[in-house]
């Protein structure tokens, strides 16, 4: 696992695009998919993420070939309010299909557990469509539970979505948050 440089972006938009259409394309219209594709998944949009200091991403290689990222926000862009705290954004964690099952999902949720707690954040937060139910499971066993709503645009598709979090503060510390459902 690295830190991706500006040079990865062109592999890293097409690892987003890739992942992103083999996974979710075939709920929206060619016209919704291409708008979404056109803005989030190009090399300028990754090359802008790479050098955002607000956002974190790594990456993972197989024969020199990226096979899995993930992205976070060290703010929460989501539309929910979430209330007090210092909460950081679970943007993205992607993988080829082909990485499924192998243990790259847990490595990078490790990682951005461990960034949570280093950077000193209160809780993570993310959006998962709501009929994801595999990443409903993947979330909950690392310890997410669903604490409300919000939507996803694709296009001029929305997407209802559950809001998950995970506190990482300790329990025992004065004034941690306490997610609400």
């Amino acid at each position: 696992m690295r830190a991706p440089v500006l040079a990865d972006a062109p592999a890293l938009a097409a690892l987003a695009r890739d992942t992103f259409v083999e996974t979710f394309g075939h709920l929206y219209t060619p016209d919704n998919l291409d708008q979404f594709l056109a803005t989030a998944c190009t090399t300028e949009a990754m090359q802008e993420d790479i050098g955002d200091p607000e956002r974190v991403i790594r990456v993972i290689e197989e024969d020199g070939e990226l096979v899995a990222f993930c992205k976070i926000g060290l703010f929460s862009g989501l539309d929910f309010d979430h209330g007090p705290g210092r909460w950081m954004e679970l943007k993205q964690l992607y993988l080829r299909s082909g990485q499924q099952g192998t243990g790259v999902a847990n490595v990078l949720m490790d990682w951005v557990k461990s960034e949570a707690t280093i950077r000193n954040y209160d809780s993570i937060i993310l959006g998962v469509w709501n009929q994801n139910f595999r990443a409903h499971r993947f979330y909950e066993r690392h310890g997410f539970r669903k604490i409300g709503e919000t939507y996803f645009m694709v296009g001029n598709h929305r997407d209802d979505e559950f809001v998950m979090g995970l506190d990482v503060r300790p329990a025992n510390t004065q004034d941690a948050p306490v997610l609400a459902a």
